[in-house]
């Protein structure tokens, strides 16, 4: 019974996430990522490296979804996460919002749960449980 609660825990937890993140991977598939492209670019890297948005955004999270080397899928948002940071919010990480919180609780909250699912896996409700 307790490895059944923890595999739908882990269903619970990867398939809002996954799906949330998705969304904006379907924005960028649908608007471009001209916008990344330049904030790569201006902070010295090559242009082709906007491309790992995809990667992040739209592979990650399907593979989360099917639990189809989930953590590879994660691992992805992860970074992308860690890009998003560096490119868009340095700015604001010691900074709060109006009520006292943390000016990037969504992008921590992303970041934090690719990794925990990195670490956790899929669980048994997935199509390969990796």
């Amino acid at each position: 019974m307790r490895n059944d609660l923890n595999d739908t825990g882990k269903l619970v937890l990867r398939l809002p996430f996954g799906i949330m993140i998705l969304l904006h991977g379907i924005a960028k598939l649908t608007h471009g990522i001209d916008p990344i492209e330049g904030m790569v670019t201006s902070m010295g890297m090559p242009a082709f490296f906007a491309y790992g948005v995809y990667a992040g955004e739209v592979l990650g999270p399907l593979l989360l979804i099917l639990g189809f080397y989930a953590r590879i899928g994660a691992a992805l948002i992860a970074i992308n996460m860690l890009f998003a940071f560096a490119l868009v919010h340095t700015g604001e990480l010691t900074s709060l919002n109006q009520t006292g919180g943390w000016a990037l609780e969504l992008q921590g909250m992303f970041l934090f749960t690719a990794i925990a699912l990195t670490l956790l896996g899929p669980g048994r409700f997935g199509v390969n449980q990796r």
